[in-house]
């Protein structure tokens, strides 16, 4: 995530919204992977069986909704608008993309078996 946030501080801003796209997308990417890294950690310690190579955004639809639905809500809401939103689309509203960051944050914190 600290690299998610420095490369959107590159962007800059004006108003509400940042400047360059192709740092938001690369920091709204960033962040995501965060967030599927953090949820990896999540189903093995959940019991779910490791897959190899890429996991579809389906895998950790399904997996989350077994499992945690109220995270399975959290991911949801991270993977459209970072993903969909930030990363494809984009979008360089800054309350939308700040938004994200922080949706990724509480997931990564939720997470945390040290906090």
């Amino acid at each position: 995530m600290n690299n998610a946030k420095e490369l959107l501080q590159k962007s800059g801003k004006e108003d509400n919204r940042y400047l360059d796209d192709k740092y938001v997308k690369i920091a709204c990417g960033t962040a995501y992977n965060a967030v599927l890294k953090a949820l990896d950690g999540f189903l093995y310690l959940k019991g779910v069986e490791r897959r190899k190579g890429r996991k579809s955004v389906e895998y950790y639809y399904d997996s989350l909704n077994r499992i945690d639905k109220k995270m399975f809500g959290h991911y949801r809401d991270a993977y459209d608008t970072l993903h969909l939103s930030g990363y494809y689309d984009g979008l360089c509203n800054v309350k939308v993309i700040q938004a994200g960051f922080s949706m990724a944050y509480d997931i990564i914190e939720k997470i945390n078996p040290t906090a």
